[in-house]
């Protein structure tokens, strides 16, 4: 699962990793940014959608490459899937195998609509493609391109001495590469039909060499049928001995001529396999590269997350600084207050915690905790509001149980009516000494005003959806 994309679900092409941990092809992570406003990882969405962070948003520049899963991803064991194809091998050969598998279906490129296998494009071209039918202009018949006029003419006996015939082959390898590029590929007179620009022409010689052995193939066959001694001696054209000698001679001409086809074909193979030879190197080094440079963004990636956490713990403190109180009376605004109730009735949000505050300067540290659909006795009819003493910086001067008296107050927001209860510590709870963990077990009032008055229409103890609390420590 590792191994497929987020989006496609496909294997990964060119991993990149996202700020919530998820991969995506560089492709698809820049198709989902170009068409979306404001994306988010479709699996933090399945996965949970209450954790959504602002890590969960796409975006192309707070990706990066994943090299370790590209690498393996590269020599993961596959095979063909192509029937008939045994090939086996790792992912990084594939899409080289895909490009030379024999057995693959590809399209004639005469456009004759046909889907052929690679390795009979050969017999497609010779007997079967409707698009590679020439009609010889001597004797009038339809023949395949590879049979050409040459054949036809050593039929009826067009062709008169064997220079004529080895000046029409040699020709194939002679002419100049400007006269072939205006109108097709230099093997056009051995049935490759391919046409296009100087520069199409070049690419095409270069990648078609396979197909190229192929048609000279069957055309050298079609030169031997032509060039049976019985059918010439029968239907009287030529004399059996002087068309055995001129055959052996016309022959030898046609193997020179062949000889300096395929020593041109070896020297393109041999100046392709160097071009790509020297291309593989100079990808590898880019490769290189690459992987250098997306080291160094996912380390400046990771330096700015812990910057942004250092500036967020920042924006903290200072927030904290500026609620806080140093003299033992505590104003808490809570906001939101129907939809907060709502959270404590399913348990979502069972209970809040209001900001630290001291007792002095040096004092003791304490906070507020509230349950606004109650807690223990009071839960489901009361407001439960608690004390709360925590650990602070400096316990180890101050005098232990905590004893100061606590009042709470629910403010009247019409300053008519505020709701007051009060108690003194129990000196032996272990709510009021010295605390050991970062806080210690709330204590308070479970039933510290009750439910129906909170929402009622004829107080003002909650109004805009909010609500004060005020505490003091004596």
């Amino acid at each position: 699962q590792k191994y497929l994309c987020s989006n496609c679900n496909n294997i990964l092409k060119k991993a990149l990793q996202t700020l919530c941990g998820h991969r995506y092809c560089s492709a698809c992570l820049s198709w989902i940014v170009r068409n979306n406003k404001n994306p988010v990882c479709q699996k933090c969405k399945e996965e949970d959608p209450s954790t959504f962070s602002e890590g969960s948003l796409l975006a192309e520049e707070r990706a990066f490459g994943d090299a370790a899963i590209n690498k393996e991803i590269s020599e993961l064991k596959v095979h063909c899937v192509t029937l008939g194809c045994s090939w086996s091998g790792i992912m990084k050969n594939f899409e080289e195998h895909q490009i030379l598998c024999e057995y693959a279906l590809i399209p004639c490129h005469t456009g004759c609509g046909h889907m052929v296998m690679r390795k009979k494009l050969a017999d497609h071209l010779e007997n079967g493609c409707v698009n590679n039918v020439t009609m010889c202009h001597k004797c009038k018949r339809s023949l395949s391109s590879i049979h050409e006029s040459i054949t036809c003419s050593l039929r009826l006996n067009h062709l008169r001495t064997s220079s004529d015939m080895t000046s029409l082959i040699f020709s194939i390898n002679h002419t100049k590469p400007e006269t072939f590029n205006k109108d097709g590929c230099r093997f056009s007179e051995v049935g490759c039909s391919f046409r296009g620009s100087k520069e199409k022409i070049k690419e095409h010689e270069k990648t078609a060499v396979g197909t190229h052995m192929l048609l000279l193939l069957q055309y050298v066959k079609q030169l031997k049928e032509s060039l049976c001694p019985a059918s010439k001696a029968a239907n009287g054209f030529i004399p059996q001995s002087e068309l055995n000698v001129k055959m052996i001679s016309e022959l030898e001409n046609k193997l020179h001529v062949f000889e300096n086809i395929v020593a041109v074909l070896n020297k393109e193979v041999e100046t392709s396999n160097l071009e790509i030879t020297a291309f593989r190197r100079q990808s590898e080094l880019d490769q290189n590269i690459i992987r250098g440079l997306e080291l160094k963004i996912a380390e400046l990636h990771r330096c700015l997350a812990q910057k942004d956490a250092g500036l967020s713990s920042l924006h903290k403190s200072l927030l904290f600084s500026e609620q806080a109180s140093y003299d033992g009376v505590f104003l808490w605004k809570i906001t939101d207050v129907s939809r907060k109730l709502q959270d404590s009735v399913t348990g979502r949000t069972v209970s809040l915690y209001s900001p630290a505050f001291y007792t002095a300067k040096y004092g003791y540290k304490v906070c507020l905790r509230i349950y606004l659909n109650g807690d223990g006795t009071g839960k489901g009819t009361h407001v439960s509001l608690f004390f709360v003493v925590m650990k602070g910086d400096y316990d180890a001067l101050l005098p232990w149980p905590f004893r100061h008296k606590v009042t709470f107050m629910l403010l009247d927001q019409n300053n008519r009516e505020n709701i007051i209860d009060a108690f003194r510590p129990d000196l032996t709870s272990a709510s009021f000494q010295r605390p050991v963990n970062d806080m210690n077990v709330a204590s308070g009032c479970p039933m510290f005003f009750p439910l129906t008055k909170l929402q009622s229409p004829k107080y003002a103890y909650v109004k805009e959806d909010t609500l004060f609390l005020k505490c003091i420590i004596d």
